[in-house]
């Protein structure tokens, strides 16, 4: 396989013309090619507006050796691809079912590939299928009405439901778990841009079919799906996993338990430890939600107020303060909607979501400042859930139930005193569920507000009018990724056998792709010690 890099093109350009300037570079004619395939393909705004693709190109050919120094393409190497593997070879007999306790990115890809392989999961999920939770979300953000276990966190799909759909991920893959990933997702509905792009996002309404096809073909291979499934308690003799009781009363004896349960699972942390499962509070950022005019951010990263081919423009952006504390960006939703994404009654979270098109009037992201365990007032495993508690509390009193929100003038002068003459038009947030004026600055302590603002003004210095007066910021933003970490051994275990931490919630990833990955690797593992009963 040949592998050419730094290729780019124009915005616009047709795939004959990205092939043929390929074959040119190679000097080989489109005959004597076995299969061209994108590797990945970015933007390149250095020179905005004049925007390029830059892509990179795998070709296979005969001869690659000969072709490859004939060319000599500076460009281009001679790789090896080897394609993700699930492993077979367990030596002992599953002689009751593997659960998996959650249906988010983790649970749903574990059990996803355990069944196609013939393992036949149960999987329990605490909320509705991906259509009645959708129903019960869009009446929580018009009545105000939360079901505490069917919402923006709980359901089918889990939380990444509710979001942008980002795909990317920081996390090396040496195994091809990524790209199977992102097969799976394709086979199931995902457009196929998301295997190239290098910032694939599919958007929230379109996550929601490939969920529910995924759902349909773990049926299909044999295994179990059960929504306002509740595991609320663990079976344990002599160190091991033996069954999982419900909140409906059933117990379920299984040969092990796969712990997806997501980052909001909090009366699960309780048991959990409780049980003297081995776990420790870990790090994360709280902040708040930042809306800006989708306008302001097209015209920083693409020169124009809206590109008529690349659409809404996304950003990253990272500081480290005066005192060391980090600030940046999180889940960046271009033309998205702030939403409540509370799961608690009493108290107030939001999170950001995007619809596929991207094309609604505001950008949101979180800006959030890093917390750590010495930040949350005590060395309890759970502290960092008491934490965001009592950020959520706190916000849920300041909007009575409403979305808090505060242009960054009012803030920033509540904070530092400092008075602005900036005069510039208004815009309204774009949230849903109902919103209210307040006062944000009692929400975070004095030294985490003063980070966000000094944060806040570095980004402006990268993206003029970033920390404009007019700028609307919605709290709180608490649930970036989860306060515990569950431990687990080589064999992805606890110290309990049998049951397997996993994904976000367990403190093992850190968006949709990553606990997908995650996923896979439990369900290698399990396929690494037990071989499924024929029938």
């Amino acid at each position: 396989m040949i592998r050419l890099s730094q290729i780019t093109m124009p915005v616009g350009h047709s795939m004959e013309a990205l092939e043929q300037k390929c074959y040119k570079l190679l000097k080989i004619a489109p005959k004597d090619v076995k299969s061209f395939q994108i590797v990945k393909q970015s933007i390149d705004a250095r020179k905005k507006p004049d925007i390029i693709f830059s892509y990179v190109i795998d070709i296979a050919c005969d001869k690659e050796d000969r072709v490859l120094k004939q060319s000599r393409v500076k460009q281009a190497e001679i790789i090896g691809k080897e394609a993700y593997r699930f492993p077979t070879g367990g030596s002992n007999p599953l002689e009751k079912p593997i659960v998996i306790i959650g249906m988010g990115p983790a649970g749903l890809f574990c059990g996803y590939m355990l069944a196609k392989h013939g393992y036949k999961p149960i999987i329990l999920e605490r909320g509705q299928d991906v259509d009645r939770r959708t129903e019960k979300v869009q009446e929580f953000w018009t009545t105000g009405k939360l079901d505490t276990q069917c919402n923006v966190q709980f359901g089918e799909g889990g939380a990444g439901t509710f979001s942008d759909g980002k795909l990317n991920t920081l996390i090396k893959d040496k195994g091809g778990r990524n790209l199977e990933v992102l097969s799976i997702l394709v086979e199931n509905g995902a457009p196929e841009q998301i295997l190239y792009d290098a910032k694939p996002h599919i958007g929230t309404d379109v996550l929601s079919r490939v969920v529910k096809n995924m759902r349909e073909r773990i049926l299909a291979w044999g295994g179990e799906v059960h929504f306002e499934s509740q595991v609320t308690d663990f079976i344990i003799e002599k160190q091991r996993l033996t069954g999982v009781k419900l909140l409906n009363g059933r117990q379920i004896d299984c040969m092990g338990a796969v712990l997806a349960i997501g980052h909001s699972a909090r009366d699960t942390f309780q048991r959990l430890y409780e049980l003297g499962i081995p776990m420790a509070a870990k790090a994360f950022a709280v902040g708040f939600r930042v809306e800006h005019p989708q306008s302001l951010i097209n015209k920083s990263q693409y020169g124009v107020d809206r590109h008529p081919v690349l659409g809404a423009a996304p950003y990253k952006v990272v500081a480290k303060t005066s005192t060391g504390r980090g600030v940046y960006s999180f889940c960046m939703c271009p033309g998205g909607y702030v939403v409540n994404a509370s799961s608690e009654e009493g108290r107030m979270a939001v999170n950001g979501m995007s619809y596929s098109g991207r094309d609604g009037a505001n950008a949101n992201s979180a800006i959030i400042v890093a917390v750590t365990p010495e930040d949350f007032g005590s060395e309890h495993p759970l502290a960092g859930v008491e934490f965001q508690r009592r950020l959520e509390a706190k916000a849920y009193e300041l909007g009575g139930g409403s979305v808090p929100v505060q242009q960054y003038e009012a803030f920033k002068k509540r904070v530092t005193g400092e008075e602005t003459t900036e005069s510039l038009p208004a815009y309204e947030p774009c949230i849903k569920g109902s919103y209210k004026t307040a006062d944000l600055t009692t929400i975070l302590t004095p030294e985490m507000n003063r980070a966000f603002i000094e944060g806040m003004e570095h980004f402006n210095r990268i993206i003029p009018g970033f920390a404009a007066a007019n700028v609307w910021m919605d709290g709180v933003e608490s649930r970036t990724s989860s306060p515990v970490r569950i431990d687990r051994d080589d064999t992805m275990q606890s110290s309990i056998r049998g049951l397997y931490p996993c994904g976000e919630g367990a403190g093992y990833a850190g968006g949709i792709t990553s606990a997908a990955m995650d996923g896979l690797r439990i369900a290698e593992e399990i396929a690494k010690e037990y071989f499924p009963k024929k029938e």
